[in-house]
């Protein structure tokens, strides 16, 4: 039972984040979401032993967190959540991957180099997106969408998945608290009794589902979710979109600890 009330609590904890006001809810969502998206592309685009040279684009979500001021805990409760699985997928490289490589004159493990640049564009990849959420809202992330011409189809499934999740779990809440007024002597739900309570949080949910899409009907529904114009861009976002497009591309081309690191030894001298 409170798990699902932490669920609930979670999923409306990010819709009141994005309400807060700073200068990066300020911006408007399609600059968020360019900056996010050409942060991705270029992450993912890196070496598979690239680790060290990913160290600048921690500097994205960190400054992004900062200036919205975004609290650390919702994020790594959530990031915590996800890391099992990036971590499941880059654990069978130092399994399957005995060979060596020469990083820096050092002979490293490849298998082991390669988890970890799994490791970490996962949980940037990751926590840009979180971020996105927190400073957006999925309200803005669909207008953003809309805007860049993705099918109305998706952004339609993706905004009222998010938005009804809650519904589902308010219902799954009920129906437990029902049991639980009950059945108060017994500890738990029995093994015997989740067949029963699932076939009707099935049939609550459906109900409730008819009755949401029949006041959607009501007030105009035709299968477009309407997200408003919302603002115009200005320069500030197209600032913020290009000013990051250029350290993201830099940080690509050039590997800047490195030529940091022979600036100040010397080296390229």
């Amino acid at each position: 039972m409170s798990n699902i009330i932490n669920a609930i609590y979670n999923i409306r904890q990010f819709d009141e984040l994005a309400s807060r006001d700073s200068f990066i809810h300020r911006l408007h969502p399609l600059a968020k979401l360019l900056a996010t998206l050409v942060y991705t592309v270029l992450l993912v685009s890196y070496d598979k032993h690239a680790t060290i040279a990913l160290l600048p684009l921690v500097f994205f979500p960190v400054f992004v967190a900062a200036a919205a001021k975004i609290p650390p805990g919702p994020l790594l409760k959530r990031l915590l959540y996800i890391e099992p699985m990036i971590v499941g997928i880059g654990l069978l490289n130092p399994l399957f991957d005995h060979s060596t490589v020469n990083i820096l004159g050092y002979t490293m493990s490849s298998g082991w180099l390669i988890f970890l640049s799994i490791f970490l564009k996962g949980t940037l990849a990751v926590t840009s997106a979180l971020l996105l959420i927190a400073t957006t809202g999925m309200e803005g992330v669909a207008l953003s969408l809309r805007k860049l011409k993705v099918p109305r189809i998706f952004v339609l499934q993706t905004i009222l998945t998010y938005r009804y999740i809650s519904v589902l779990l308010e219902e799954a809440a009920r129906t437990v608290q029902a049991h639980a007024l009950r059945a108060f002597s017994s500890q738990g739900l029995k093994r015997e009794v989740w067949g029963p309570l699932l076939g009707q949080i099935l049939i609550r949910t459906m109900d409730r589902a008819q009755r949401v899409y029949d006041a959607m009907c009501l007030r105009g529904f035709r299968g477009e979710y309407h997200t408003g114009k919302g603002p115009g861009t200005g320069w500030g976002d197209t600032m913020y979109v290009l000013t990051w497009g250029a350290f993201f591309i830099l940080s690509r081309l050039i590997n800047l600890p490195l030529w940091l690191g022979n600036v100040m030894t010397g080296v390229s001298r």
